[in-house]
């Protein structure tokens, strides 16, 4: 039943979302007569100085298109206001939330914004709405992470904070850091959903991390991968999260405006957040004392192979590939 409302919701939102998508593509074509990418591009900077009049006042036309492109990628993104499908959309099976969170559909918002980068970079103004709302959302999900005490809830509203980073990256220009933190992040989130499945299956569906804990003797390699998962999305030094948060943040600080230090501020408080409970998720599922039942505690098992080596190839890359990678996304010279 929960699935079913969660579905209908997660459906409900991205049609606002869509609407407005779609107000853009036909503000674009009525503009270039075009939806041709690489004809359009060429074109934006000679209709900067284009305005329509609505309700008797002067409004600029890429910026309108901006706009809405924007509130189409909050829908699919689940920015501030538009956010509330994903926490919900965790009701599935364990495999569908990794794909939703860390592949398809939460990155399709970034994507559209990274894109179409010609038109954003023509509506300053657009830009600094799109950083402040990116940082507020990063704030406010890290925020709400705090309190879930449902395993898959905490690493939804943890997918809803790392989206706002790179939101508020696109804001302040840096679209190639942007790209290189949804890449990063693609794999150890999916090796966060994962992992936290594996705990489910070993537990007998026990989503609840007051009703889990001592299971760290229990699940040697479970606590192993999300240890790892958990370091990387923390921003551990050297993990694949490492490479690409920290350089958001850095130049986030660099610009020096007064809305890149915003985002800075509240993009800081949020890692600080975001280690809290990560570390709480940890120390409730597999440090504490047992809380669970004594049935579910003795039969706790390790998951199968055909578990175990997903989790395994994403916990090797979780390590390694922000290092392999950082050069071609963010590198010197880079045709990226």
């Amino acid at each position: 039943m929960q699935a079913n409302k969660a579905a209908i919701k997660a459906m409900l939102i991205n049609r606002i979302g869509d609407f407005f998508l779609l107000f853009a593509i036909f503000f674009i074509y009525n503009l270039f007569d075009t939806l041709n990418y690489d004809i359009i591009f060429s074109l934006v900077p000679f209709f900067k100085d284009f305005y329509f009049v609505f309700g008797g006042a002067y409004f600029s036309v890429l910026a309108t298109i901006c706009l809405f492109l924007f509130i189409g990628s909050m829908g699919k993104s689940a920015q501030i206001g538009l956010h509330v499908w994903l926490p919900d959309a965790m009701e599935g099976p364990t495999p569908v939330s990794a794909l939703i969170h860390a592949a398809t559909m939460v990155t399709a918002g970034i994507f559209l914004i990274v894109r179409c980068s010609f038109f954003f970079e023509c509506a300053p103004n657009i830009l600094q709405l799109i950083a402040c709302v990116g940082a507020l959302t990063t704030f406010f999900a890290a925020t709400t992470g705090l309190f879930q005490n449902d395993i898959k809830k905490t690493i939804a509203y943890s997918t809803c904070s790392q989206l706002g980073y790179m939101i508020f990256a696109c804001g302040l220009s840096t679209y190639d850091v942007a790209v290189f933190h949804l890449s990063n992040h693609a794999f150890f989130k999916a090796l966060l959903f994962l992992g936290s499945g594996s705990i489910i299956h070993a537990a007998y569906n026990e989503q609840d991390m007051r009703k889990l804990g001592g299971l760290k003797t229990l699940l040697p390699f479970s606590y192993s991968v999300i240890l790892i998962g958990s370091l990387a999305l923390i921003g551990f030094p050297f993990l694949t999260g490492f490479y690409s948060k920290d350089f958001i943040l850095e130049l986030a600080f660099a610009q020096q405006t007064f809305f890149s230090f915003f985002c800075y501020v509240l993009g800081s408080l949020s890692v600080f957040c975001t280690s809290f409970y990560s570390t709480r998720l940890l120390f409730m599922v597999f440090l504490s004392e047992p809380n669970g039942s004594k049935f579910v505690i003795l039969k706790a098992h390790e998951s199968s192979y055909k578990i175990g080596f997903p989790l395994f190839t994403l916990a090797i890359l979780s390590i390694t590939v922000g290092y392999l990678s950082k050069d071609l996304f963010v590198g010197f010279g880079t045709p990226f």
